[in-house]
């Protein structure tokens, strides 16, 4: 059975764009995570893991973030990896508000649903590496394990505090290292 790294992009591959709007709508904004590229390279020449992207883009295709500028940059991201060798087998985007509630956005895991009771795939040795607490969620309904980049200066305040505790016993790894990351999935 295959396992699964599945991989959130702003904030985890690509750093998260900057305040007040937090999205990334100018290849001037695009910058990739620290050593990203050298540290998920030698996870797909060494480690036997399928990648797949999962993202949220708030408003993908309206005003807040049209269809034309996000294509171009994620585009750009994309083939930037392939041109490290880093090929996603699959990429999902949800282009919902969080106030939609709708199953393909994670938390949900309806944007994966071909992984689920597949019997190809080994959902309970896979990861879902991401930026958000919504991130180790998706892992926990996928019956995965989350890798928690911690990058969040907001992680303070109590109500984010007290959802952390709550799904400590679902995250695997909480780092802000690609280095560790490739090191905790060599060793596992």
């Amino acid at each position: 059975m295959k396992k699964i790294l599945f991989i959130d992009r702003d904030g985890t591959i690509v750093n998260e764009a900057k305040a007040p709007d937090y999205v990334l709508d100018t290849f001037e904004e695009l910058e990739f995570y620290p050593e990203v590229f050298r540290y998920l390279g030698k996870i797909v020449r060494k480690l036997d893991f399928e990648i797949v992207m999962v993202t949220n883009q708030d408003g993908l295709g309206t005003k807040a973030l049209p269809t034309d500028i996000f294509w171009k940059i994620h585009n750009k991201i994309l083939k930037a990896f392939e041109n490290e060798g880093i090929v996603f087998s699959k990429v999902f985007i949800d282009d919902s508000y969080p106030e939609d509630k709708k199953p393909t956005r994670k938390p949900g895991i309806g944007m994966v649903t071909e992984y689920i009771n597949n019997p190809k795939y080994d959902l309970t040795n896979s990861y879902m590496i991401g930026d958000r607490l919504t991130d180790i969620e998706f892992a926990k309904n996928l019956g995965a394990k989350g890798i928690f980049i911690n990058n969040d200066e907001g992680l303070g305040a109590t109500e984010i505090h007290s959802k952390l505790e709550d799904l400590q016993k679902h995250i695997a790894l909480q780092t802000t290292s690609w280095k560790e990351i490739y090191e905790f999935l060599k060793e596992n």
